[in-house]
């Protein structure tokens, strides 16, 4: 019997004393029975249990290593931790003591299950305290997670302990005070901070690791970084808070992360397995397409890859909506039971504890669902990437010309983006009639058959945005052409800004821009406004579709209750997000499919024919390539084949030169060999590898190292050998760098001559079979050239096949077979001898070669000196004659002694390179806050911020009127359903319509001001960016890779466009609603103010922890961004060479790396936003809670049952207001770093002005054409060698003037310093007696012409490549182009002066390139005429024909010509002659060619001796 009772006396205590019994003894239990098992599990000797409850098998080295190397160091945290623990036992015992004292002592009151509180507590806290101490024997780094749940329940049944004490206190006095109150307050602060640890879960231990005894085992081939994210391996507690993620958001909140602090993603999340699982089901779709008119659907391809991560992220999304609902089901009940209908006893506790456990399955389920969506996001993204990057590497020639790079770029930047995150919408889909129909359920219950009303209203709000969301999706289309549009245009103006700026036309091609930014602006104007409308169209329906259901309810007589009102308007508030998501949903849906059709398209485009060539097995026969009958054309439309009846046989081991005028088809013929012209019949067939040496060099951006060895392994003698046969080891001598010299964007800091030798080194080193190679002697001077000839291809390449297209005569007689090809048909083939005698073609070629040579007058006496040395002497002399400087001789020594220790070499050049800096530096990124200024300057950059005030006012009034329309309906209707309603039902309806709809207009308003101040923000921070980019100097572009610069103005400026101005709207909403929020439950319940401040401090706190780690991550990714784009343009630019040298595998593991590298911090960046939410969600649910607490603890009628409704009906609201104020104001700064970023290129350092007005050069300067050089000094950065010494000389006017000097001797640079494309250190240059460096550069540009070394077209016509200022008439074009030969070749086309020029010119040689570029130095007609290595690119017949047509037309003028062929220079007036950036001679040519010890005299034998010395080879 006395067990009974005591049990019966235990369960008569108030509800939180047996909650607190129940709990502790269960969580005793619990405990008891986790120890167990583990015990039950060691014993059986198969499970270890570690820290972190990894499996016993740790490797045997593991544990060497962890006994030597920790110490572990206890931090102040544990110490407080166990201190509390023991404390509150302490009180336990205390009160216990106390309890029992007074049972003993015969106090008649004291009832015996009284002593069940203290023992039950003091029993726990004694588990508690052991359990505590024991982490620091086991150097547990967190505390079990049961020991965590335990303290926060602990706290919580504290607080609320706390609360009905002091309520009993208020109301009985002292006479409430007894043992129990005074120990719960004793305990309050050591709980609350048990609490704060529990949250946090660290125990403050540390284990410190002796680094010197710790090397890691394995080492990841990624660098600087070993760890894999914890989220690979995260127990079930860590994925549900997201708590794997607390390591990285620790280091960055105590200082800035970098990239090697962010983990590798999970081998699961790679790009490779995405990929490999899409491209495969692609692949299968392909080939199980029957009908070639229909397209395998690449959505399809999407599903069948990523369905299962759909599928489980479906089960999140489905019972976050089905528990979404549980809410506003159950108000009614509630304010049932506020008004006094108890339906079974603790009616009230239960409805709160049904709310409060709703809200937490709500508050998981969400971020879980987020999190997977942006999951699945990242994987279609990378596997797309991945895709149409491969397909890049492999479109055909015609598919190419159809989409530009800057296209193939966008379709990565912008179209697979779009695809990635439709994955946010994916559920709406089948969400949508879901989350209606259960809204109607719950309608059905509170209005009745009103309800169909609401069906047909929210059916009517749904059609009625489609037509809006279709024009908003024309909009969007529309403005992606136009920024395709613009895109391509900036891409062309950023890889030719040299040309630019040598023209002075940077500001007519910035004009062009701004027209395009114009048409994209005015797309982008009635996006922005659309989008307003549907903003008010999305705020509007849910007012719509209540008033229709209130007012039918009413008509149909039904009658309203407060409760079945506030339960209605909960439910509109939740149809309120799928119904403004719909035309959202619409758009995207629209949207995604274009990207989806577009991205279909060109993966579905023309690969190159993969049956072009045969490979034939290496030891097959004698044969090394086979072309027989072949027809081959670039472009199928055309009439004429490019090359036909091409039949041809080289055998193993044969060296075959190809010649021919400009546009005959030479570079098409490797082509063929290539197997990238499009063939149209006959067969081609190869047999080994092949190695191919582009006309125009392509190089990486990397260093030259890597671009040599361009992915195969180091292997030092080789590559010494290679740097030799390249001549290029005096160059890597001249580089501060070596050959870790970092090369520019396209190998802009390296010379014509340099880049080719750096491809020619790339394909020897790879030791292939065949080489082709094209060209590559002409953009070296004649020394370089013919000994490149004889190293490389006469002793490196002797035992290889070699098939060389040149224009250089002197090298035929070495060929053992040379093709002359003409009009694309090969006309002659033989060997030198065979062919002269034949005399045809081949003898016109040959005799404009030796007329040159006969033309230079040079003296006897050179011959006596020479003639009896043979030729490899006569260029050895050369060669050291040529360093005539002492310290590459006394490099050398020190090279020779200095070979025994190489070590020592090593460790000094060590040194030296990390003294200097290299060109292209490491992308820089602003670290730390984003600085209030950044905002500011956004807001005042459209009409000066004044709309900012009025978006706020438009917005808190909208805010107003909404909660004063929900009052109106909660304090009108009767609380039940016999009452009398306040008002008649006309009034009600009426009243409640002008709130509502007025709350909508303001919503409007707010729409358009913040669409206005968006567009004119944006249009200003483009073009001052875009002034900025054109301004700035030459040394930018060279040390800027283009794909930087493009993220910039592609994928900053649409997050300024499209993104900020709704962001800043957005941030601004969510402030004031929440505010809202908390007003209306603080109105009601005002002791939620105690739990609303200290929870705002929390959220502020985490809010700041957050962002220290977030904005960094958003920083890393947008600069992780930049490589992919730039690997994309860069592949695309030399899918040829890539092709050539069959290295696309490397190429897509290359991109596949790159996609890791973007992954990580953007993993991270999402997951932290989810860890973010997750915490502020809770916080505010266990303010609910609170609340629901207060309200049901209040005792019946001290409250209005309707206004508590309405509190309630807000506070459901209250978490996701909360996590969306957060995150907006995250999003916000996130995207605000694109603000931050364009502001960076808005202050670009700019050159000297366009024009100075006071000092204008008259307008016919220079009338004379006299050049000053003063002391000229010149380094192209601050941190980079001086290139020019001091070089001094005049140029007299109207003379011709031949610049000669060995590669890298600063002939370029002297151009460069002319035209102030670097502006020189010391020293002056001056022409016609005014200096250069006083007026501005438009005004010297633009009198002075030059015809540069890469000749550059731009797409469009050949009237707009030849004039774009639009200067001349056509009559002048005309002359111009008649003049250069030119003129039949375009007449013939048909379409004279709008003959179409592609991309890069692609569809004219390189040698009618050039031609088109003397056409436009003889429409400019200045007095100063500079040829930079003009003629490099066209046969001797050709360079003859130009440098007559010079002579000719510029006889008045003064001409200055670099070149490498001498015949080029030797009729010139005065020759320069520079040797490592000084003068080392200047005469007339025949002074300099007596004088025995000249430089010029050993270049001009050379060359002699090399044209007709010809058997020699």
């Amino acid at each position: 019997m006395g067990v009974a009772r005591f049990f019966h006396d235990v369960l008569g205590l108030p509800v939180l004393e047996v909650t607190t019994i129940c709990v502790n003894l269960t969580l005793v239990l619990l405990f008891l029975f986790v120890v167990s098992v583990r015990r039950a599990l060691v014993c059986e000797g198969r499970f270890r249990f570690g820290k972190d409850g990894n499996s016993g098998n740790a490797s045997p080295i593991c544990s060497v290593i962890d006994e030597e190397t920790r110490g572990v160091r206890i931090g102040l945290v544990f110490k407080l931790s166990v201190l509390s623990c023991f404390y509150v036992l302490f009180v336990h015992v205390l009160a216990f003591g106390f309890e029992g004292g007074a049972l003993i002592w015969g106090e008649a009151d004291v009832n015996l299950s009284l002593l069940s509180v203290p023992a039950a507590q003091g029993l726990a806290w004694s588990v508690l305290s052991l359990s505590a101490l024991h982490c620091k024997f086991k150097v547990s780094e967190r505390f079990p997670f049961l020991l965590r749940v335990w303290w926060f329940l602990s706290f919580v049944i504290c607080l609320c302990t706390l609360y009905v004490d002091g309520r009993g206190f208020w109301e009985d006095g002292s006479e409430h005070l007894c043992s129990r109150a005074v120990s719960n307050v004793a305990i309050t602060p050591p709980l609350a901070f048990l609490f704060v640890v529990a949250i946090r879960g660290g125990t403050g231990i540390k284990v410190c690791v002796n680094s010197d005894l710790h090397e890691p085992l394995i080492v990841e081939d990624e660098p600087g970084c070993l760890t894999v994210t914890p989220y690979r391996d995260a127990g079930l507690f860590s994925l549900v808070t997201l708590s794997w993620l607390n390591p990285l958001l620790s280091i960055g909140a105590k200082r800035p992360l970098e990239l090697k602090d962010i983990p590798l993603v999970a081998p699961r999340d790679r790009a490779k397995t995405s990929y490999k699982i899409l491209n495969s089901n692609w692949e299968k779709l392909k080939a199980e397409n029957d009908s070639p008119s229909q397209q395998p659907s690449l959505v399809w391809a999407i599903l069948k890859s990523f369905w299962k991560e759909a599928a489980l992220n479906a089960i999140f999304a489905g019972l976050n909506t089905l528990v979404s609902y549980v809410g506003p089901y159950m108000i009614s009940y509630f304010v049932d039971y506020l008004g006094g209908k108890e339906t079974f006893p603790h009616e009230g506790y239960t409805l709160a504890g049904i709310f409060f456990v709703a809200k937490l399955i709500e508050t998981v389920t969400t971020r879980q669902w987020y999190l997977g969506v942006d999951i699945l996001g990242m994987h279609v993204r990378s596997a797309l990437t991945a895709m149409v990057y491969r397909k890049g590497l492999k479109l055909s020639s015609s598919a190419k010309q159809s989409h530009t790079s800057g296209e193939i770029v966008n379709y990565m930047a912008v179209d697979v983006q779009r695809v990635g995150d439709f994955s946010w919408y994916l559920h709406d889909m089948w969400m949508l009639p879901m989350q209606i129909v259960l809204a109607l359920l719950i309608l059905y219950k509170n209005v009745g058959i009103a309800s169909v009303a609401t069906l047909i209203a929210t059916i009517i709000s749904i059609i009625v945005t489609v037509p809006v969301a279709r024009i908003q999706e024309d909009y969007q289309d529309k403005l992606m052409t136009a920024k395709d549009e613009r895109m391509r245009k900036t891409s062309e103006c950023l890889r030719n800004m040299r040309i630019l700026k040598l023209q002075a036309w940077e500001d007519r091609y910035r004009l062009k821009l701004e027209e395009m930014r114009g048409v994209e602006f005015k797309w982008l104007r009635k996006a922005l406004y659309s989008q307003a409308f549907i903003t008010f169209i999305f705020w509007s329906s849910p007012i719509f579709v209540s008033a229709v259901t209130f007012a039918t309810s009413i008509l149909l007589g039904g009658q309203l209750t407060a409760g079945g009102v506030l339960s209605a308007l909960a439910t509109f508030r939740i149809l309120q997000e799928p119904l403004r998501n719909f035309p959202d949903l619409v758009s995207t849906m629209a949207q995604t499919k274009v990207s989806l059709d577009r991205l279909s398209t060109f993966l579905h485009d023309e690969e190159l024919q993969e049956d072009a060539t045969i490979i034939m097995p290496r030891d097959n026969s004698n044969m090394a390539i086979e072309i027989r009958d072949g027809v081959f054309c670039w472009d199928s439309s055309l009439p004429r084949a490019t090359l036909s009846g091409i039949h041809m046989k080289v055998e193993k081991g044969m060296t075959v030169a190809v010649c021919g005028m400009v546009g005959s088809g030479k570079s098409s013929f490797l082509s063929c060999i290539l197997g990238e012209i499009p063939k149209i019949s006959g067969e081609v067939k190869v047999c080994g590898s092949v190695a191919y040496v582009s006309q125009s060099a392509w190089i990486q951006s990397g260093n030259i190292e890597e671009n040599i060895l361009f992915g195969t392994p180091m292997d030092k003698a080789k590559y010494k050998n290679v740097l030799n046969a390249c001549s290029l080891k005096k160059d890597l001598e001249l580089f501060s760098h070596g050959d870790q010299t970092i090369i520019g964007d396209r190998g802009i800091n390296l010379s014509g001559g340099q880049k080719q030798r750096v491809q020619l080194a790339r394909a020897l080193y790879q030791d292939a079979d065949i080489y082709l190679l094209d060209d590559p002697f002409s953009a070296v001077d004649a020394h370089t050239g013919s000994e490149l000839f004889r190293e490389y291809v006469l002793t490196a390449l002797a035992d290889k096949t070699v098939i060389f297209v040149t224009h250089q005569v002197e090298f035929l007689p070495a060929a053992d077979m040379i093709l002359v090809l003409k009009e694309g048909h090969i006309i002659e083939a033989g060997k030198y001898d065979d062919l002269l005698q034949a005399g045809t073609d081949f003898k016109t070629l040959v005799s404009a070669h030796h007329e040159a040579i006969e033309a230079m007058d040079i003296p006897n006496h050179s011959e006596d000196s020479d003639e009896n040395l043979p030729l490899d002497e006569s260029i050895m002399t050369n060669k050291t004659s040529i360093s005539s400087t002492n310290d590459i001789n006394s490099l050398a020594k020190e090279v020779q002694e200095g070979s025994s220790d190489p070590k020592a070499i090593k460790e000094k050049k060590k040194a030296k390179r990390s003294r200097k800096k290299q060109l292209v530096q490491e992308e820089e990124r602003v670290r730390g806050r984003v600085s209030m200024m950044v905002y500011w300057s956004y807001m005042a950059a459209a009409y000066k911020g004044l709309l900012i005030p009025l978006i706020i006012i438009a917005q808190t009034l909208f805010q107003f009127l909404q909660i004063a329309s929900n009052w109106w309906m909660a304090w009108a209707n009767p609380q039940t359903e016999g009452d009398q309603p306040k008002v008649t039902p006309t009034v009600l309806l009426l009243v409640y319509m002008a709130l509502a709809f007025g709350s909508s207009w303001f919503i409007f308003v707010r729409a358009v001001l913040v669409a206005t101040f968006g567009l004119a923000a944006a249009q200003k921070l483009f073009l001052n960016m875009l002034r900025s980019i054109f301004h700035a100097p030459m040394s930018f572009f060279d040390s800027t890779p283009a794909g930087r610069i493009l993220n910039r103005v592609s994928i900053d400026q649409s997050v300024v466009d499209l993104d900020i101005p709704f962001r800043l709207g957005g941030f601004a909403s969510s402030t004031i609603q929440l505010i809202g929020i908390v007003v209306v439950m603080t109105d009601v319940t005002w002791q939620i103010l105690f739990l609303v401040v200290p929870m705002a401090i929390i959220c502020l706190w985490m809010q700041k922890y957050y962002m220290a780690s977030s904005r960094e991550l958003v920083r890393i990714v947008s600069i992780q961004k930049s490589p992919i784009i730039h690997l994309f343009g860069e592949s695309i630019a030399g899918a040829a060479t890539i092709r050539g040298f069959g290295q696309e595998k490397r190429f897509m593991k290359r991109n596949l790396y790159l996609l890791d590298c973007f992954a990580r911090p953007f993993f991270c960046s999402l997951a932290a936003i989810e860890w973010l939410c997750l915490r502020m969600e809770l916080l505010s649910t266990f303010v609910f809670a609170f609340c629901l607490v207060l309200l049901v603890s209040l005792p019946h009628g001290s409250i209005d049952p309707s206004m508590a409704g309405l509190a309630v009906t807000y506070g459901l609201n209250l978490n996701s207001r909360l996590s969306r104020w957060i995150l907006s104001f995250c999003k916000l700064e996130n995207k605000i770093i694109s603000i931050e970023r364009i502001y960076q290129y808005s202050r670009i350092p700019s050159e000297a002005p366009v024009v100075i007005e006071d000092s204008r050069p008259p307008s016919s300067w220079p009338e004379n054409g006299t050049i000053q050089l003063i002391d000229l000094k010149v380094r192209y950065k601050e941190n980079l060698p001086v290139v020019l010494h001091g070089v001094s000389c005049t140029f007299p006017g109207g003379k011709k003037i031949g610049i000669v000097g060995r590669t890298g001797s600063g002939k370029s640079t002297l151009i460069q310093a002319l035209f102030r494309l670097v502006e020189p250190e010391a020293g002056s240059i001056f022409i016609d007696n005014i200096n250069i460096s006083a007026i501005g550069l438009h005004d010297l540009r633009s009198h002075l012409s030059i015809i540069p070394q890469d000749p550059t077209l731009f797409e469009g016509t050949i009237r707009g490549n030849l004039d774009p200022l639009e200067e001349h008439s056509d009559k002048e074009i005309w002359e111009a182009l008649d003049k250069s030969q030119l003129g039949e070749f375009i007449r013939e086309t048909g379409r004279r002066l709008d003959m179409p020029v592609l991309e890069n010119g692609d569809n004219w040689s390189v040698g009618q390139r050039q031609l088109v570029s003397l056409g436009r130095a003889l429409l400019k007609q200045s007095k100063i005429l500079v040829l930079d290595e003009a003629t490099a690119s066209v046969d001797t017949a050709t360079d003859n024909l130009i440098q007559k047509i010079i002579r000719r037309e510029f006889r008045d003028c003064t001409v200055c010509t670099i070149a490498h062929r001498i015949p080029t220079v030797i009729d010139s007036d005065l020759v320069l002659v520079l040797s490592d950036g000084r003068v080392a001679e200047f005469d007339t040519p025949s002074r300099l060619l007596e004088d025995k010890s000249s430089m010029f005299l050993k270049l001009v034998t050379e060359y002699s001796s090399r044209s007709s010395g010809i058997p020699d080879f």
